[in-house]
């Protein structure tokens, strides 16, 4: 039989965490229950004890909380399946004066006030405001449930409300401090292009791309040029490329008409057997210089043309 695959990722670094929060806050150990339940949202193991039913009219979301859109789709179809077999997890919440907020289940919240349930399975936990976050942050990246956006504004607060230095917050989600910066970097684009990002009209490949452009009206023309065209990220790249570094116009050599010019010198000078010159003003005007030697050959000359 084959080892199950060990746990990576954010799966160990919420573990982790969950472990050092609990290991800092908890007073007086509690006595050990046989019987435990897994909550899949923490990726942890917690005691049967600390379940308990809470009226649904109870429990108030995170205003905070990292995630801002919710599928409704999505909502209905775990509605439905809450209708028929209950919440198989419980929420994760913290007591608040005259009601409970979640930490960690706001969407099978949300799903079962749409199924009409009056009473939801808790767990009731004391965090900071910074662990709630973090928990809230950590368990939305899990699930792969925020937009770039959301995801850039939640490690935005851990660093300037918390004072936390982007090693720390890439420690505390697993993941590497670029992919922390290369996320913050959407924020400095404009709200146009965020509000198409999430609305999954651009992807954050082509968001990327656009954060060298400065001018926040050419950031929203191209990235409406993107979703209207359909360009590929590559293409986008190489869009803002050429716009970063236009290739120098080549200017058409003008039109080097001297040899026409001294072609018509020569042929009047077979004419009138006398030295020409053309002197052009411009493309289209200029005069012509005929020489004479004597009064005899100026006459020779005027009535060579006269004829």
């Amino acid at each position: 039989m084959a080892a199950k695959p060990k746990r990576s990722g954010l799966g160990k670094g919420l573990d982790t965490l969950i472990r050092e929060i609990e290991s800092n806050t908890k007073s007086e150990p509690e006595p050990k229950v046989v019987e435990k339940v897994v909550e899949k949202v923490v990726e942890k193991v917690v005691e049967k004890k600390a379940e308990t039913l809470v009226k649904i009219t109870e429990i108030e979301p995170n205003r905070k909380q990292p995630r801002k859109d919710f599928n409704e789709d999505a909502l209905m179809e775990l509605a439905e399946s809450i209708k028929q077999h209950g919440v198989l997890q419980p929420l994760l919440v913290q007591k608040r004066d005259g009601y409970y907020e979640i930490i960690a289940g706001e969407r099978r919240w949300r799903a079962s006030k749409l199924a009409g349930i009056k009473e939801v399975p808790v767990i009731i936990k004391d965090y900071s405001e910074q662990e709630i976050v973090e928990i809230a942050l950590i368990e939305n990246i899990q699930r792969e449930d925020l937009n770039p956006i959301e995801e850039a504004l939640a490690y935005k607060r851990l660093l300037q409300e918390f004072n936390l230095k982007q090693d720390e917050v890439a420690e505390k989600v697993s993941k590497s401090r670029v992919a922390i910066t290369n996320s913050m970097r959407l924020l400095k684009l404009a709200d146009e292009v965020q509000q198409m990002i999430i609305e999954e009209m651009i992807t954050s490949g082509h968001a990327r791309a656009l954060i060298a452009i400065e001018d926040s009206n050419k950031q929203i023309e191209l990235a409406n040029k993107i979703f209207e065209e359909k360009l590929s990220v590559r293409e986008t790249e190489r869009l803002v490329k050429n716009i970063l570094n236009p290739k120098p116009v080549k200017e058409k050599e003008p039109y080097n008409d001297q040899f026409v010019y001294k072609a018509l010198e020569n042929k009047i000078k077979d004419r009138v057997g006398s030295n020409v010159s053309i002197n052009r003003k411009n493309k289209n005007k200029g005069k012509i210089e005929i020489e004479y030697y004597s009064t005899e050959d100026l006459e020779r000359i005027v009535d060579l043309l006269s004829k």
